[in-house]
C-alpha cells in the first residue's frame, strides 16, 4: 500500500511538472514572406490566381510539434487582388464576395492530425459571405530555423485545400463552364513567436 502511495504522488509530481512547463507559444505570420492565395479555373481552359493582400494568421501552441496547436487566420475580403482591378471589383461586389456586407474571411481550426512528422491535415470552420462550413485542409511543414533576416526563430509552412464555389453561394449567376467549381487554396506563410 505505501509503495502504491508512494508511486502516486511521483506520478503525481510529474504530472504537475509537465504541465508546468508547458509554456503556450503564440506564433503570428510574417505578412512580407507569407501569401493567402486561390486558383479556380477560367472558361475550363485556364487557371486564375488570386490573393488576399490583408490577413493575419495566428497559432497557439504549447508543443514543438504543433499537435495542440489552434489556428485562427482572419482576411479582409475588400483586399482580393488577382491583378486586373475591373475582376478585383466584380469579386468584392453582391456578385461574389460582397464586401460591403461580409467583410472579413476566417478560418478558426477545430483539430489537427498528423500523418508523418512533415505532413498532416487541419480541421476547422471557414467563414465568408456569410456561411460557415468546416474544412479539412492539407499541411506541410518545412521546417525551423533562425531567421537571419529578423534574428527570429522562423517556421515555415504551406497549406492547401478545395472549397466549392456554390457552398458558399459565390457567383451563382457564373456557371462552372465560365467560373470552375471547385476554388483551390494555397497558403504558404512563415512564423514566429510573438514578442
Amino acid at each position: 500500500m505505501k509503495i502504491m502511495k508512494k508511486y502516486f504522488i511521483l506520478f503525481a509530481l510529474a504530472a504537475v511538472s509537465m504541465f508546468v512547463q508547458a509554456k503556450t507559444i503564440v506564433w503570428t505570420n510574417d505578412p512580407a514572406h507569407s501569401r493567402l492565395g486561390f486558383v479556380v479555373s477560367h472558361l475550363t481552359i485556364s487557371q486564375i490566381e488570386g490573393r488576399f493582400s490583408d490577413f493575419s494568421a495566428k497559432v497557439i501552441t504549447t508543443k514543438p510539434d504543433y499537435s495542440d496547436a489552434k489556428i485562427v487566420v482572419t482576411a479582409k475580403v475588400a483586399s482580393i487582388n488577382t491583378d486586373v482591378e475591373a475582376r478585383d471589383n466584380d469579386l468584392r461586389s453582391s456578385n461574389f464576395f460582397n464586401a460591403a456586407k461580409y467583410p472579413t474571411l476566417t478560418f478558426v481550426s477545430t483539430g489537427i492530425k498528423k500523418i508523418s512528422a512533415s505532413k498532416g491535415y487541419i480541421y476547422g470552420n471557414l467563414t465568408f459571405h456569410g456561411i460557415t462550413k468546416p474544412v479539412r485542409l492539407n499541411v506541410v511543414f518545412f521546417g525551423k530555423l533562425i531567421s537571419p533576416l529578423s534574428k527570429k526563430l522562423t517556421a515555415g509552412f504551406q497549406v492547401t485545400g478545395v472549397v466549392k464555389r456554390s457552398d458558399y453561394k459565390l457567383g451563382l449567376m457564373d456557371p462552372p463552364a465560365i467560373i470552375g467549381e471547385n476554388v483551390k487554396i494555397v497558403v504558404n506563410v512563415e512564423f514566429s513567436p510573438k514578442d
